[in-house]
């Protein structure tokens, strides 16, 4: 393979980004995948965070390879930890008996499994693998993206690649405005698409905050206290209008409800990790932190071989939502790295114990596991991206329950994909308290991913065409998963057919061909009767 000119182009190796090229190569297709951080994952990995998935994970509802990764996340486990004897005979093992998901793990263990699904394409020369670069430009013309220019971060050279298609899969659709593709920003104006919960106006700088996230251990008798962050003093005092109080504190609107409810924090609680129940759609498991997102549970192991479980902070407590990401990355990125410190620093030093006093100086941040100098994450976790003008622009009307009732939602002839999760979206840059919305199991329609205009330009993560309202259910890891490998398997079927991505959703003949690929790959494409789980 010419590395410079592949198949297809994936930028952005985030789960979607992976999960494009897993499919092109399956196909035969040569593949160039590019990211800007130095691990492969996004969401899994770079940005720290375990998996958000629907009741039925465990069942149905997501695509075979999905599947695998999961399998081989629990694998990994089972064969480099020292679990006790009754967490190894776990089928369905939760490694950090997290209750956000019923897979908590840690980045690194969710890593060495997508290096290992990607290897035997690297070995064939079928895919070459570009960390540490980002896309700096974009050359379009006739309505086709004719090469993408990518920044090397170490040394800052620069190269540039053609390819027949072009995925972007990078966290905020970057690709869509260096080549020109129409776009939305932030929130859309009630009038475009009628629906019940979007402002009035168009408000394209209200966008959903982001979060940096870290681990932390707790080793009682020790002292890991950190300096004091920059800018603590406002972020001690910092105070939104909807919050019950500082934002500092273990007092936070409930999403669901919009109530102030107390978060307990006791670290290494005494529960044993395997009465722990990870079930979001009976209770959110966001009350007690500690084991919210718990991703290693020492106990579950034999006695000895941790000292501490490790837990994942991504709280209420460090969301951030003053700028806008998108628009203010570096000032943004900056202040929200500064909230993530100051909570450690007040964790350490101020936070009330359940014994009557403050402060938890054994909690250690630790940058082994997330794989950087300070411990916090690689990336900040990024809930919303730029958006393509799609042909298919899903909205409140298809997906939310007050609207389309309980076995209501809209069936699409050309769904590539399924999904299941409630309208989550966190505290925005436009000053809404969370809008959390009751949704049904919905469908991944072809035409979510596929430009109005261009016609070699597929989008492979949070910027299909929803809105600003719908991303807050389309944008968690096993759908971007479903996502990035539909636009993948697209891609290789564009080029074995001698098609273009709009025939192949326009055209019943040309869609169930394609159909017939997704079903062959194991990419479940339309929900069963779910009664009874």
């Amino acid at each position: 393979m010419n590395a410079q000119q592949p198949d297809i182009l994936v930028v952005g190796g985030g789960l979607g980004g992976v999960a494009a090229a897993l499919a092109a190569c399956r196909a035969g297709r040569s593949v160039v995948l590019t990211e800007e951080t130095d691990w492969i994952g996004g969401q899994l990995t770079s940005q720290a965070v375990p998996p958000d998935e629907h009741p039925w994970v465990e069942q149905f509802g997501t695509t075979a390879s999905y599947r695998g990764l999961r399998e081989g996340i629990r694998q990994y486990y089972r064969q480099w930890y020292p679990l006790r004897s009754e967490a190894l005979s776990l089928t369905e093992l939760n490694p950090g008996a997290g209750r956000v998901s019923k897979l908590c793990h840690e980045p690194r263990v969710a890593l060495a499994v997508l290096e290992s699904m990607l290897a035997p394409h690297r070995a064939a020369g079928r895919l070459t693998v570009l960390t540490g670069h980002r896309p700096v430009a974009a050359e379009s013309d006739n309505d086709v993206i004719r090469a993408v220019t990518v920044e090397s971060l170490p040394d800052g050279n620069r190269l540039t690649l053609t390819a027949r298609y072009v995925v972007d899969a990078t966290e905020t659709g970057e690709l869509l405005p260096l080549a020109g593709v129409e776009h939305a920003n932030g929130a859309e104006a009630r009038g475009e698409f009628d629906e019940p919960h979007a402002p009035d106006e168009a408000q394209p700088l209200n966008q959903q905050g982001i979060t940096v996230c870290f681990a932390l251990s707790h080793h009682a008798g020790q002292d890991h206290t950190v300096d004091r962050p920059e800018d603590y003093a406002f972020w001690r005092s910092y105070r939104p209008d909807f919050w019950p109080g500082p934002l500092l504190g273990f007092e936070a609107p409930d999403p669901r409800t919009l109530e102030s409810v107390p978060r307990t924090f006791v670290p290494n609680p005494s529960l044993d990790p395997l009465d722990v129940t990870a079930d979001q759609s009976a209770d959110a498991g966001d009350k007690e932190l500690w084991g919210f997102r718990r991703i290693l549970a020492r106990t579950m192991h034999r006695p000895g071989s941790f000292d501490s479980d490790i837990t994942l902070v991504n709280w209420p407590l460090n969301d951030y939502w003053l700028k806008p990401y998108i628009g203010e990355e570096t000032q943004a990125l900056r202040e929200a790295r500064q909230l993530s410190l100051s909570l450690l620093y007040w964790l350490q030093t101020e936070a009330p114990r359940q014994d009557g006093g403050t402060g938890f100086p054994g909690l250690r941040i630790r940058p082994d596991v997330t794989g950087t100098a300070d411990g916090l994450a690689k990336a900040p976790y990024i809930r919303e991206s730029r958006r393509i003008k799609a042909v298919t622009t899903v909205t409140e009307h298809d997906v939310a329950i007050d609207l389309v009732g309980p076995r209501g939602g809209t069936r699409y002839r050309d769904s590539v994909g399924v999904g299941g999760y409630r309208i989550d979206l966190h505290p925005s840059t436009g000053g809404d308290n969370y809008i959390d919305i009751g949704s049904v199991p919905f469908e991944i329609p072809l035409g979510a991913l596929v430009p109005r205009r261009l016609r070699n330009l597929l989008p492979a993560g949070k910027n299909i065409g929803t809105t600003h309202i719908t991303n807050g259910c389309y944008r968690l890891h096993p759908v971007e998963w479903n996502i990035g490998e539909a636009a993948g398997a697209l891609a290789a079927h564009c080029l074995a057919d001698d098609v273009e991505p709009h025939q192949v959703q326009a055209d019943d003949q040309h869609f169930d061909e394609f159909a017939r690929v997704l079903d062959r790959a194991g990419i479940q494409r339309h929900w069963p009767d779910v009664r009874g789980y």
